[in-house]
């Protein structure tokens, strides 16, 4: 984060509400520190933007790493990863108690690819429960 600005990051940190806007984990409580992702990544000449970055959780940030596309667990095509910018999340995704439910290709792609319900944070998203931070609001 220490190319970005500190006023762009405060306001993508605060568009967020501190939760990572792939998997919606809360900052909060957190020790590892969210990173500022570009969500067309630089190395696609993504701009250093409001428009271009989103608030990610470290696993989110680092398994989308530079990926824009990921194949659909269900069919085998390769289709654009969610896009916090331009996606609503509830359009790809729902809850089901701490489980990611993905309810199209751009939601299986992006659980899959970001491993959304994996074991681990399975059992953070339990704790953020008994502490009313999950599922977010």
């Amino acid at each position: 984060m220490s190319d970005i600005p500190r006023a762009l990051a405060d306001e993508v940190i605060l568009r967020a509400r501190s939760r990572c806007e792939y998997c919606g984990l809360s900052q909060l409580g957190q020790e590892a520190t969210f990173h500022i992702d570009h969500v067309v990544p630089r190395a696609a000449d993504g701009p250093t933007v409001s428009d271009n970055l989103a608030l990610a959780c470290a696993s989110c940030s680092l398994r989308k790493w530079a990926k824009r596309t990921a194949a659909d667990p269900e069919t085998g095509e390769d289709v654009p990863l969610f896009n916090p910018r331009t996606d609503h999340w509830v359009d790809h995704f729902r809850w089901n108690g701490e489980v990611v439910v993905p309810l199209t290709p751009t939601g299986r792609a992006t659980v899959a690819a970001l491993a959304m319900n994996r074991p681990i944070i399975l059992a953070i998203r339990q704790e953020e429960t008994a502490r009313g931070r999950h599922p977010p609001s």
